[in-house]
């Protein structure tokens, strides 16, 4: 098979490493890719977004296979671009993704199935939520509608920053068009947790969880980001909490969606806390999060390729979906100033100096000369295995060490 994958930072990179592991792969393209997937297959210069274009080069390079990392190539239909076309892709319908795409759609969807999740309130301008931020009970959580690359989440502890929040979604539009209408919505309190399964709109593989970072700063301290670090999987997943969220949460959100009319066929993401309650859902994503695929994909004892085809043809229920007992952590390196200004171009060094069973996700790199420099936000993920997560993240942060760039800058807490 000649494969594509659509994306270009350390997701699609695990992707396209996990794919270049299959006997069935033949070529990897990657757009636009990285430094990293540019090692493994043909990165082609094409924005995710770029939909005609995408198609164009699949049908030129002939493309068997495509799969879509990024929720932004989801959100301009792509995938309903090239089925018209009679191409084979892994991925949710443009009306599917709105699970992810739109918040307030997947609060409707919820909230009309009882799937459990955090009470909200939607509302289309500033006026209207200001009278409700007073008199709501803190701390609120205040949710722009569309993508903002995961940083469009604030939780409010005081109502003047619930004010803050509303005011730079909605009358800002710090989040441009995601914040035209913004949920307001109770906190809950837990655990997090990550859940991913491969569904065809119908069956459901066996789930795996993990657990990421989003803020900055060592003890979750300082702003959101697109994600610090990762492991997988959670210290409190076990079969009964599986058994739970499966039967609660993700078989009956598959059903809802077919039932809407949109059956979802792809990698659906529930983003669970696990609160005194039962496990309730905070936001679905429509695809493999970043950075836990860097720490997800590398457990995977079976092919990826026959998990994708089995969401496409009906018959994830028929496929080998297996996950190793191993433990994985995930550290995400990132520029210095990240998640707001900083710069870019700095060489990478030290990239050579990993040890066995210590792979190197790339993000935000590109090739300048033959050498790896730094072209983003997020630069790299470098995830280890082990036979316990202690031994896993003592691997992750030795090689981690090893990694050198001006102003570099890492959580030093991942898994801790």
């Amino acid at each position: 098979m000649n494969v594509l994958v659509i994306g270009g930072g350390a997701r699609e990179h695990a992707i396209v490493w996990k794919l270049s592991s299959s006997p069935q792969v033949t070529k990897i393209f990657t757009a636009p890719g990285n430094a990293g997937t540019a090692m493994i297959g043909t990165n082609l210069d094409i924005a995710a977004t770029d939909v005609e274009e995408l198609l164009s080069a699949a049908q030129t390079n002939h493309i068997d296979l495509t799969i879509v990392g990024p929720e932004t190539a989801l959100e301009v239909g792509v995938v309903d671009r090239f089925r018209a076309e009679g191409l084979t892709i892994a991925g949710p319908t443009q009306a599917a993704a709105r699970i992810e795409t739109s918040k307030a759609f997947a609060k409707n969807l919820m909230v009309k199935y009882n799937i459990p999740t955090g009470k909200a309130e939607l509302f289309t301008s500033y006026e209207d939520a200001m009278p409700y931020a007073h008199q709501a009970a803190m701390p609120i959580v205040v949710k722009a509608d569309g993508l903002a690359a995961g940083k469009g989440v604030t939780v409010c502890q005081t109502r003047d920053e619930a004010i803050l929040a509303l005011w730079n979604a909605m009358e800002d539009q710090v989040f441009g068009s995601s914040g035209d209408q913004v949920l307001v919505e109770e906190c809950l309190f837990g655990q997090e947790i990550s859940v991913f399964t491969f569904t065809d709109g119908v069956h459901l593989s066996p789930l795996v969880a993990a657990c990421d970072y989003k803020r900055i700063g060592d003890g979750d301290q300082g702003p959101n980001t697109g994600g610090m670090g990762s492991y997988s999987p959670p210290r409190v997943w076990d079969d009964a909490l599986s058994e739970q969220v499966m039967t609660e949460i993700m078989a009956p959100t598959v059903k809802a969606l077919a039932a809407e009319g949109c059956p979802f066929q792809g990698v659906l993401y529930g983003g669970i806390i696990l609160t005194e309650d039962g496990p309730k859902v905070i936001e679905f994503n429509a695809r493999w999060g970043d950075p836990e695929t860097q720490t997800v994909l590398p457990r995977l004892e079976s092919d990826l390729v026959d998990s994708y085809l089995a969401s496409i043809n009906g018959a994830v229920d028929k496929a080998t979906i297996e996950w190793s007992e191993e433990a994985c952590v995930g550290v995400v390196m990132v520029s210095g100033g990240y998640p707001a200004e900083y710069s870019t171009g700095m060489s990478i060094n030290g990239l050579d100096d990993m040890e066995e069973d210590v792979t190197v996700f790339h993000a935000g790199t590109r090739a300048e000369d033959g050498i790896p420099t730094t072209s983003g936000g997020r630069v790299l993920t470098v995830t280890a295995k082990g036979q316990s997560l202690e031994q896993a993240r003592e691997r992750a942060y030795n090689n981690v060490s090893r990694i050198t760039y001006e102003n570099a800058q890492y959580r030093s807490d991942i898994a801790k």
